[in-house]
């Protein structure tokens, strides 16, 4: 890869929008797109009033994120906490980790989220009771990679030799 396919700028990206209820943000995918392999790295931008992902925490993938611009409401297993412009914010793997963003402010909010890009990753979502299973490739990776990913109920527990057949 020449030194040049390793820079990309936001702006000439195609960015990523979800919205969904209280969810809504753009995202520009940048760790990927200048040959980053185990490290993701994602600008993000969430309007006001608005959250990012639903409350979770990761098992195999630490996370951070820089706050660019406005201000971030990072809410915790400790409580809720203002993050300001410059502020970085360590989320290391595991369920005492688990975090949510919200942008209470008047402007824009705009952050970099930097995470590892291990693979299996699964996913605690505590206020829904939900896991999330991604293998092939991370959270942040490209879906089409993945051979395996979804969302269940953390009380779907089956005894493990039921479904399979009876090979006695």
């Amino acid at each position: 890869m020449e030194d040049s396919d390793r820079i990309v700028a936001a702006d000439d990206r195609e960015w990523e929008s979800t919205e969904r209820g209280d969810h809504e943000f753009r995202r520009v995918r940048l760790g990927a797109a200048a040959g980053g392999e185990r490290l993701g790295c994602s600008l993000y931008e969430v309007p006001p009033g608005k959250k990012v992902w639903p409350y979770h925490y990761h098992i195999g993938n630490e996370e951070a994120a820089y706050i660019l611009s406005g201000e971030v409401t990072l809410r915790t297993p400790e409580g809720e906490t203002t993050v300001p412009p410059g502020g970085y914010v360590a989320l290391p793997a595991g369920e005492d980790s688990a975090h949510q963003f919200r942008n209470d402010g008047d402007e824009p909010l705009r952050f970099l989220a930097i995470s590892e890009m291990n693979d299996p990753d699964v996913l605690g979502y505590p206020d829904s009771g939900k896991v999330g299973v991604y293998a092939g490739s991370p959270p942040g990776g490209d879906p089409a990679d993945r051979v395996l990913s979804g969302f269940f109920p953390e009380d779907a527990d089956v005894d493990f030799w039921e479904g399979e057949a009876d090979e006695e």
